[in-house]
């Protein structure tokens, strides 16, 4: 039997991931994982957009070798016609051109959703419009939060199959900011493999360190803000975004940066998790000495 196009396409970006993911020093099971769910896609002889349609994620992960996390990637393929884990591991994803597929998001405030909440995923970005940071956007008020919030809903049903937005604080902030330390730290020694983002790289010069790494059942990826924000700031070498995922489908992202004001002026701290930090570092010994004293 002729494999089906789109059958081909989706193997074919598994295979992609799991090569670049085994290029960037990514944990060996996550690329076997990836190369096997291909495999299965390349013997599959009924078109996966028909399996997709008839259950979405659930149907998927009744398949040799596809997990909920492969499901969900091949559901938004067959969806979007897009992959944004994969765009974002290439460095070629455009979180702008993204939002605008949102109906009721135009070029101006999709660059504002992304200055403001650094957010580039369509989750994350359904995240921010529940917990009311969707809101906090320049131009953007109740109504319009909530005809996007709605908008984003339909859009994500059709990848998340009947599943409804879990929003998660994910990993605790400790967690959050022992990836940062690594990341930094090999960052700064040269041992990360580097990336050529699209944006703000007329040189497509490979600069922007990548890490992948795990903590008890959560998964990372870190990197260097890439925003335009980060840029006009200068501290695209300072904020770092990190993504999270865990084999139960919870996922987000958080944005660490060094504190500028306040009490904790100086620290690395989790964007959207203040308070967090606050009882994170006030839990700690003073420097040179300890709790006790």
């Amino acid at each position: 039997m002729t494999l089906p196009s789109l059958n081909q396409l989706v193997a074919e970006k598994l295979r992609e991931a799991a090569d670049v993911l085994e290029q960037q020093g990514a944990n060996p099971f996550r690329v076997t994982a990836y190369r096997r769910a291909a495999e299965t896609l390349a013997r599959l002889e009924q078109d996966v957009g028909v399996i997709v349609e008839g259950g979405g994620p659930e149907r998927l992960v009744e398949l040799p070798n596809i997990g909920r996390g492969i499901a969900t990637a091949i559901v938004e393929l067959v969806a979007t016609g897009r992959w944004s884990q994969l765009e974002r591991l290439r460095g070629t994803l455009d979180p702008e051109k993204l939002f605008q597929t949102v109906p009721g998001i135009g070029p101006c405030l999709a660059q504002r959703i992304h200055e403001t909440l650094h957010v580039d995923t369509l989750e994350a970005l359904e995240v921010a419009a529940h917990d009311g940071r969707l809101e906090s956007v320049p131009g953007m008020g109740p109504r319009r939060g909530a005809a996007i919030r709605a908008e984003l809903a339909g859009i994500l049903a059709r990848v998340r199959g009947h599943r409804t937005a879990q929003p998660t604080n994910g990993p605790d902030v400790v967690t959050i900011l022992a990836v940062d330390r690594e990341y930094r730290g090999k960052a700064e020694a040269g041992a990360l493999p580097t990336i050529a983002p699209k944006r703000f790289n007329p040189e497509g010069k490979a600069w922007l360190p990548i890490l992948h790494a795990q903590h008890g059942d959560w998964h990372f990826t870190a990197v260097y803000s890439n925003t335009a924000r980060a840029h006009e700031l200068h501290r695209t070498r300072d904020w770092v975004v990190i993504y999270f995922y865990d084999d139960h489908h919870r996922e987000g992202q958080h944005t660490v940066v060094t504190e500028t004001r306040g009490p904790l002026v100086g620290q690395r701290v989790v964007r959207g998790r203040e308070a967090e930090c606050r009882r994170h570092y006030a839990s700690l010994p003073p420097p040179g000495g300890s709790a006790d004293h």
